[in-house]
């Protein structure tokens, strides 16, 4: 039971002050002016401002409730390091039972796990939740069970009770970790990217080693040491092999004593682009389909194109002296022997041999071809003529050999079974949408794979490998009519982008791939085939373990399937002849980028309650009480406050002034001064 006094005035309190002043102020001059009963006057005046006031006793009858401990115990990674573990869980389970061998007091265990996607320890967001679903007034402390590596303080809550930390780490714990400083997503080929990396050691380093080992690793090739300075970041210049994604490895060899090694390898994926592609167009002769040439390649502000059109061939006498022609040399050795290696294509667009490109020329383009070069003809009429350029040396890399005929008759260009497995044709839109061809040259393939056709089912479209280069060879000069929009028109653009873009090496056009697509923990596994059938994928995961899996066809030439990676890191991937790279997640999860157990992120929090922090290796705390205001932690004991939070079951309310005993009390005061100062 407990009870207080009470007041619900009638007035507000100023007026109740004003009609007092008024009181005190007549009795007063009651005073002054002689009269006997002033002070009967003024108790009756006191015994109405009182009635006014109306004071109560009130009585509660309460039922006293509970103490609340909140006991956080951290189960993310870094608590798996050396003993943290079993430190922790000693501790959380001697704590438990003296808390609960304490009277009046309740005990709330919450687990801290490994944060989503990465995001390390939520230790302040654990507390936050675990506050709100409890009433404040009745924690009366939180013990956290950690290494005090947080990535949520922004999340701290305010705090209703002592706080204290119980770290699972050892003072003597030290470790080493590669840090990548500056990774860019993208680089651009042929050109160094600079990566900025530093190796940094925490805690209670040993004393003498100034230097370690660093390996680098690129795409899973063979692997490279150098030594480089400790705490000393460096800039080193790494160029990218190809385009597409560019997986870099870079590991430091562990220490002898440090805390773990899962923060000595670093992951860095870089996306190689082209800066400019260079092409060269030669056309034979003005046409038509020059000008789609001409718009396609301008049309991708990243092609450097160099054209030029035959207008002027030697053969042509038209009487003109040649110091009043406006025409523009063609500057064949500068283009064909000292910078032909410039180019990333050279495109020859209806040319035949008119004597304007020696054999030796031509037999320098086919060398460029077989070296990694790209060469793509567009034939005319000319190419079946007795002038063709395929009657030169560079025949010898041309995929498919012309009859002589040329077919001069409306048809409709379609894909053939093997092109709808080719990414330059695969997934276009179908042949029934699309409007005529008027003209094309009859040609024999050779080599090479025939992925649309034409007249008659004869090869429209070749593509070959020539040594390391590619050569394409498309047996008609009507691709413009798609772009004219001729009866309908067709896939232009999109068909001879892909062609250009494939002869270019462009990953995401190769008809052999086999890459993946991460997704958080999930990697989406692509492998494109001419083949029909593709064997089962190889996956390695970054322990060593091997998996196969297989995979579905779901577009033709298109097999893809879904691999939950177990671990964080490298994993290698290889199918027939097919091998590649991708890294899930970072090398070094953000639980492992400090290790080191420290008190000093959470200090700030525990300061205005007081609370404190100790070394769980030094022994597990008592636990007193204290209060609040007072020190909440001293040597080998951690303080709650009890918080004597109550629930009440009754209230009683009796009022002290009634109005009948006020109506009596103040009229015998007033009547009694009145008699008083009558008899005077």
């Amino acid at each position: 039971m407990s009870g207080a006094v009470i007041f619900d005035p009638l007035l507000p309190w100023w007026l109740l002050a004003v009609l007092g002043g008024v009181v005190i102020t007549a009795a007063a001059l009651a005073l002054w002016r002689g009269l006997s009963g002033w002070a009967l006057r003024l108790l009756a005046g006191a015994v109405v401002l009182g009635a006014l006031a109306q004071p109560s006793y009130r009585q509660e009858d309460r039922a006293p409730l509970t103490d609340i401990v909140l006991l956080v115990e951290d189960e993310s990674a870094s608590q798996d390091l050396s003993d943290r573990a079993a430190l922790t869980s000693d501790a959380a389970a001697r704590l438990a039972a003296r808390i609960e061998a304490r009277p009046n007091t309740e005990l709330r265990r919450i687990t801290v796990p490994d944060g989503e996607d990465n995001s390390g320890t939520q230790l302040m967001t654990a507390v936050s939740e675990a506050l709100a679903e409890e009433p404040l007034a009745r924690v009366a402390g939180i013990i956290l069970l950690s290494d005090g590596r947080l990535h949520d303080l922004d999340r701290a809550p305010r705090l209703p009770a002592p706080m204290h930390l119980l770290l699972s780490g050892r003072e003597g714990d030290w470790d080493r970790r590669l840090v990548v400083s500056n990774a860019p997503a993208f680089g651009i080929l042929g050109e160094p990217v600079t990566l900025g990396l530093k190796v940094e050691d925490d805690g209670d380093v040993p004393e003498g080693q100034r230097t370690t080992q660093i390996v680098i690793s690129v795409d899973g090739g063979e692997p490279q040491s150098y030594q480089m300075p400790i705490g000393q970041e460096i800039e080193l210049p790494v160029e990218l092999t190809h385009g597409g994604r560019n997986v870099i490895q870079f590991t430091v060899p562990e220490a002898e004593g440090e805390l773990t090694d899962r923060n000595n390898t670093a992951l860095v994926q870089i996306n190689g682009v082209r800066d400019r592609l260079r092409v060269l167009l030669v056309s034979g002769e003005p046409h038509p389909g020059g000008r789609t040439w001409r718009n396609l390649l301008k049309s991708d502000s990243s092609v450097d194109l160099v054209h030029f059109t035959i207008l002027r061939p030697p053969e042509k006498q038209d009487g003109v002296p040649v110091e009043e022609l406006s025409l523009i040399a063609f500057p064949t050795r500068e283009l064909f022997m000292e910078k032909i290696e410039d180019f990333d294509l050279i495109i020859f667009d209806r040319y035949k041999r008119r004597g304007i490109l020696p054999s030796l020329y031509l037999e320098n383009v086919a060398e460029y071809a077989r070296q990694g070069g790209a060469v793509l003809v567009a034939a005319g009429p000319d190419f079946a003529s007795a002038d063709s350029i395929y009657r030169s040396p560079l025949g010898a890399v041309i995929p498919a050999e012309p009859t002589a005929r040329v077919m001069a008759q409306e048809f409709t260009p379609n894909v053939t079974e093997l092109g709808q497995r080719h990414p330059v044709t695969a997934g276009l839109t179908g042949p029934e949408q699309w409007g005529p061809w008027l003209r094309q040259v009859e040609v024999e393939p050779a080599r090479g794979d025939v992925v649309m056709n034409g007249a008659d089912d004869r090869p429209l479209l070749v593509l070959d490998r020539v040594g390391e280069g590619r050569v394409a060879l498309l047996a008609s000069d009507q691709a413009w009519l798609w772009d004219r929009g001729y009866k309908g028109g067709g896939p232009q653009l999109e068909l001879l982008r892909r062609l250009a873009h494939w002869m270019m090496k462009e990953p995401e056009l190769e008809e052999e791939a086999l890459w993946a697509e991460p997704t958080g923990q999930t990697m989406r596994i692509i492998r494109r085939s001419l083949e029909d059938e593709v064997p089962p994928v190889t996956v390695t995961t970054p322990s060593g373990e091997t998996v196969e899996l297989e995979l579905e066809e779901t577009s033709p030439g298109r097999f893809e399937t879904l691999y939950e990676g177990p671990e964080i890191g490298l994993y290698r991937l290889e199918n027939g002849d097919q091998s590649a790279v991708i890294g899930l997640g970072p090398a070094a999860p953000k639980e492992f980028e400090q290790t080191i157990a420290t008190g000093e992120l959470l200090e700030p929090v525990m300061a205005p309650m007081r609370g404190g922090v100790r070394w769980l290796e030094e022994g597990v705390p008592g636990i007193r009480d204290v209060s609040a205001g007072r020190p909440a932690a001293g040597r080998g004991w951690i303080g709650i406050t009890p918080r004597e939070a109550y629930r009440t079951l009754d209230v009683t309310q009796t009022p002290l002034l009634p109005a009948w005993l006020v109506l009596l009390v103040a009229s015998a005061l007033i009547l009694g001064a009145w008699l008083r100062e009558g008899r005077s």
